[in-house]
């Protein structure tokens, strides 16, 4: 079951007091993304947040459960109703959040292309 847009939605509305909340789409589901980290994943309109020890201090009882089949276990968000739980939520777990992967460099065209036409020039000489 994919997550619905008027959850994504809500879930954004409920965050509207930060800064820099960003998502991406994944497969029907979404990444959220905070100062460039990615701090949750909404998946099945839930909302999880990554399991770092400020979550867990402000969610204690909050289940673990994964995003998707066999992904790592997040906390599950269970009262996305409460705007300044979610607000203090994100804000306190930002030093905690892993930094971006930094990107791999896009190899370029003409490398690609040279490559596979020496490959064919190769190929016809031993024929």
């Amino acid at each position: 079951m994919a997550t619905t847009k008027e959850y994504l939605n809500f879930v954004l509305d409920q965050l509207n007091q930060l800064d820099d909340i960003t998502h991406r789409s994944m497969m029907g589901e979404y990444i959220i993304y905070y100062g460039g980290k990615i701090a949750a994943y909404i998946c099945d309109d839930r909302l999880l947040v990554k399991p770092v020890q400020a979550a867990r201090t402000l969610l204690p009882q909050a289940p673990l459960e994964p995003p998707y089949k066999g992904a790592k276990d997040m906390l599950l968000v269970e009262d996305v109703d409460d705007k300044e739980l979610l607000t203090k939520l994100f804000k306190n777990m930002y030093d905690e959040l892993p930094a971006p992967k930094p990107k791999k460099p896009r190899r370029k065209k003409e490398e690609s292309t040279s490559v596979s036409s020496e490959a064919g020039s190769s190929i016809q000489q031993r024929k």
